[in-house]
């Protein structure tokens, strides 16, 4: 019993730990809503009337749900390759010495940059909300919040299992431009699925991330593809897998 109860605790101080690190930084907070809210406007105003033109319906809310799920996997991703900065200051080492399982650390900083990236989605989609999206169905509000969750959880164990992998932040700009971003543009994020070309419906099929934006549409009442408990199941699974891959390559780290 005692020694669940440590584990606990450990993985609560690291949750807490990311916790605080968000809410410290002001410039982060602000600074991270820049890239969502210029889609939301240029976007969603700028492509709104050929977009309803061509039969789709209000842009704004086909795009919202993307937008948020980009805002929740950009931030996840930066609360996994923190692990680097982590490394270079020497707060790693200590944790790595400590007499902890690396996966109880895992754990614990994945929980936190999953609560961060949540947090963030949810402040994304009161952007939306005033900009102009809506929410035909309040009550899937707490569906919505699963898969914005769901979605943090992936991408943090995806950004731990890349900064393990990673010296310094040398090689981040690579993983930004090759992995991150076609990521998320191919997800269905900015266009529909259901009307794109084969090879980027195939492609889209294979993106963990599309049943994610597909999820967050269904449940907010915006339409969807692959249906909600497929977006589940797909989920649920890539994320059981990433963090598997996470902690393993976590646990090959050298001090």
């Amino acid at each position: 019993m005692e020694k669940i109860t440590t584990t606990g605790s450990i993985i609560y101080v690291l949750w807490l730990r990311q916790l605080k690190r968000y809410a410290r930084s002001r410039a982060r907070v602000i600074g991270s809503l820049g890239q969502p809210l210029l889609f939301l406007v240029a976007l969603g105003f700028g492509f709104g009337p050929v977009y309803q033109k061509a039969g789709g319906g209000n842009y704004i809310e086909f795009l919202a749900p993307g937008v948020i799920a980009m805002g929740v996997l950009f931030t996840a991703m930066f609360a996994g390759i923190e692990i680097i900065w982590d490394r270079q200051f020497g707060f790693l080492k200590e944790m790595l010495v400590a007499p902890v399982s690396r996966l109880t650390i895992v754990i614990g900083r994945t929980l936190g940059g999953a609560t961060v990236a949540t947090l963030q989605g949810c402040i994304v989609l009161l952007l939306s909300l005033v900009i102009g999206f809506h929410i035909t169905h309040m009550g899937s509000m707490f569906l919505g919040l699963l898969f914005m969750f769901l979605v943090a959880v992936l991408f943090t164990a995806f950004g731990t299992a890349v900064a393990s992998m990673l010296e310094d932040m040398q090689g981040f700009q690579l993983i930004m431009n090759f992995l991150v971003m076609p990521t998320f543009f191919l997800s269905g994020a900015l266009f529909p699925i259901d009307t794109a070309p084969q090879f980027l419906k195939l492609i889209a099929a294979f993106n963990p991330l599309s049943y994610g934006v597909d999820g967050l549409r269904a449940a907010f009442g915006a339409g969807g593809h692959f249906g909600i408990p497929l977006d589940l199941l797909v989920l649920s699974l890539a994320t059981l897998f990433l963090l598997a891959v996470g902690s393993y390559l976590f646990s090959k780290i050298e001090i």
